[in-house]
């Protein structure tokens, strides 16, 4: 990630003693900086303003308000202005009445101030953020059939979407898949990466991933959600395997319609490089935090192990039991609108197997969850993300709508 850093400083302080100040204090920055971040210096070279994945304003010293306003007037950047202090030189100061200055005019920004290692995470996960905005624009996202009959809280205005963050919603019509899973061709290496012997249900599992690899190709699609109910009477199977290689290769695809769950991915991909894990909640503890998580697909990348079995419901064609490794995880949800998210750190447990349950399974533990799940969810589907990235969703989302209002 590219963060371009721009100064402000007044001409009435002593040059040598700014300099050695500023010198030491960037010094430090950069040195705390993580190794996925680039810092580019360019003093007043405020034409570059909007090129990188973020912008910092450096404010070396006092008496910069003038000169900022005199910028901000002529340049008129959108979203955000971020206003980095060093503390010293009366560059807090400075800072403090310029972001007044912009609160007054209903504009957007911040302060980054305080310990080091604190300011420099907080560049990153804004860096992050920024980013994930840019490459989200212009995405298409195909919607395979419609969703789900049961997913009635699950709708999206497809203009709304397209104006607020950049992606389109592509309807396609479950029949021209259809067309496409009877033309019986899937990838050569496609049975040597599920190291597995093509009987008749994998072989069919395949055709349907290489029918939805064709759409993909044909349609230009970054990401796709499946009405995957609708094979299981047409062709005998399901898409379980077919959305379990597709995450693999980091294209976000989303079970039964669900339009939500894959925003919710898509966002994912952008922020950690990693598609998630879509599953329903099976059961809460709420006095405990305990939440066991199932669903009958799972990322290949995200498990350490799998055993095929069948489709839960139907007991048809190819379903992924996948094991997790019992680490830090999120639990994260977007609403098909980005209006309300859900995010919080977690911790998987435990892997489990009861039959009568879609087939990866796992136990998360989430204390404070039961209030959320059981009074307000977004939906029944939500993401399950290695690692802890509450904060960097929090931010993703404080940006969105901070981008929008602008």
């Amino acid at each position: 990630m590219i963060v371009n850093l721009f100064t402000f400083t007044s001409p009435i302080h002593n040059h040598t003693s700014v300099t050695k100040a500023t010198q030491s204090f960037l010094k430090e920055l950069c040195a705390a900086l993580p190794n996925d971040v680039r810092l580019n210096l360019l003093d007043t070279d405020y034409q570059e303003y909007g090129k990188a994945d973020l912008d910092l304003l450096y404010i070396r010293t006092g008496g910069t308000e003038g000169l900022f306003r005199q910028w901000y007037e002529s340049a008129h950047p959108e979203g955000p202005v971020y206003l980095l202090t060093s503390g010293k030189s009366n560059s807090l100061a400075a800072s403090m009445e310029i972001l007044s200055w912009l609160r007054n005019r209903q504009a957007q920004g911040e302060i980054l101030h305080g310990d080091t290692t604190d300011v420099t995470e907080r560049i990153r996960m804004l860096a992050n953020a920024h980013a994930a905005i840019r490459k989200l624009q212009g995405q298409r996202a195909g919607v395979i059939g419609h969703p789900s009959d049961w997913l009635i809280a699950s709708n999206t205005d497809y203009n709304l979407l397209k104006q607020k963050v950049g992606i389109e919603l592509v309807d396609i019509p479950m029949d021209e898949l259809l067309k496409e899973i009877k033309k019986r061709e899937y990838p050569i290496d496609a049975p040597r990466r599920i190291k597995t012997c093509p009987s008749d249900y994998f072989v069919g599992a395949l055709e349907i991933y290489g029918a939805l690899k064709r759409l993909i190709d044909k349609y230009h699609l970054s990401a796709l959600t499946l009405r995957c109910f609708d094979l299981l009477s047409t062709v005998k199977n399901t898409g379980c395997l077919a959305l379990a290689l597709l995450n693999d290769e980091g294209i976000p695809s989303a079970c039964e319609g669900d339009i939500p769950a894959l925003l919710t991915m898509m966002i994912s991909k952008q922020l950690t490089n990693i598609t998630g894990f879509q599953a329903n909640p099976a059961r809460i503890n709420p006095a405990t935090g305990e939440l066991l998580f199932a669903h009958c697909t799972v990322p290949f990348n995200m498990i350490r192990n799998y055993q095929w079995d069948t489709h839960f419901e139907s007991g048809l064609g190819v379903a992924v039991h996948g094991e997790l490794p019992e680490s830090a995880v999120t639990i994260a949800k977007v609403s098909g609108d980005l209006a309300r998210f859900f995010a919080k750190d977690a911790v998987i447990e435990r892997n489990q197997y009861e039959q009568d349950l879609c087939r990866t399974q796992i136990v998360v533990q989430a204390p404070g969850i039961g209030d959320y799940f059981l009074k307000n969810p977004i939906g029944n589907h939500h993401l399950i993300l290695p690692g802890h990235h509450q904060k960097q969703i929090e931010v993703f989302m404080d940006l969105l709508n901070s981008v929008r209002s602008k």
